[in-house]
């Protein structure tokens, strides 16, 4: 059996770039047949025939002279977001497989008053995720979240020595051991609903890093947020709904 790099055969494939190729399985958008592609350089059969899922475009919710807000796909980062809007600043971030409400500010006068309403705990974050297990009860996690960052990349754990961060769990719908909650975040730190769920082991389903089970993406979505009297909500992706 001759064997190549994955990301090569996809490039072959497709007729994208190497780099293109690679970005599109470090996204998570690659398959063979079920299973998702994990390792770009990963050596595989050159026959092997790859399945390629979209990424949903980018849906505007609201626009004034101060803010952009937008629907958020999931499989994208925050900062290629900016880039389609020119002019606009990123006001905070999610994820690159976290979907939903995602804020850009136009102007610095907006953008200051906006990060101290963050600073007081003033903007109410509202998100809908689908977790590991049966989740009966409503529960606040009430732990310090400490984060680190290791080759450019992010990871938050439970610790004495973190900053204070509060998640409000409500369940919603249960099926086939794994439950669909509500959680409303306070402070908002790095991971924090990925790290608290892990800490009540309840981990976010496609959530690997944090000891989810492996799924076509992070099943978690930025619902609502309340920021200076205004209310934005990213409707529930059909993921979601039709999850099983």
């Amino acid at each position: 059996m001759a064997t190549e790099k994955a990301y090569k055969i996809l490039s072959n494939q497709t007729g994208v770039s190497n780099s293109q190729a690679k970005s599109m399985i470090d996204r998570g958008l690659v398959y063979v047949g079920n299973k998702k592609v994990m390792i770009a350089r990963g050596e595989i059969d050159e026959k092997t025939i790859f399945r390629i899922e979209k990424i949903e475009k980018t849906k505007p919710i609201f626009e004034n002279d101060d803010i952009i807000v937008i629907d958020k796909p999931a499989h994208v980062n925050s900062d290629e977001i900016e880039r389609q809007f020119k002019g606009a600043r990123l006001l905070h971030r999610l994820d690159r497989e976290t979907s939903g409400v995602l804020m850009l500010v136009k102007n610095e006068e907006f953008r200051e008053k906006a990060i101290q309403e963050f600073k007081k705990d003033r903007v109410y974050k509202e998100y809908i995720a689908w977790v590991e297990g049966i989740v009966t009860e409503p529960q606040v996690i009430d732990k310090p979240i400490l984060t680190q960052k290791k080759n450019n990349k992010a990871y938050s754990n439970v610790s004495s020595k973190g900053k204070p961060a509060i998640t409000e769990i409500t369940p919603d719908i249960v099926s086939a051991n794994k439950t669909k909650i509500h959680c409303i975040i306070h402070h908002g730190r790095t991971h924090q609903i990925r790290t608290h769920m892990r800490y009540v082991e309840h981990s976010i389903v496609g959530d690997e890093q944090y000891g989810g089970r492996r799924a076509k993406r992070v099943m978690l979505h930025a619902y609502k947020v309340r920021l200076l009297g205004m209310e934005f909500i990213a409707e529930e992706p059909k993921t979601f709904i039709n999850f099983e």
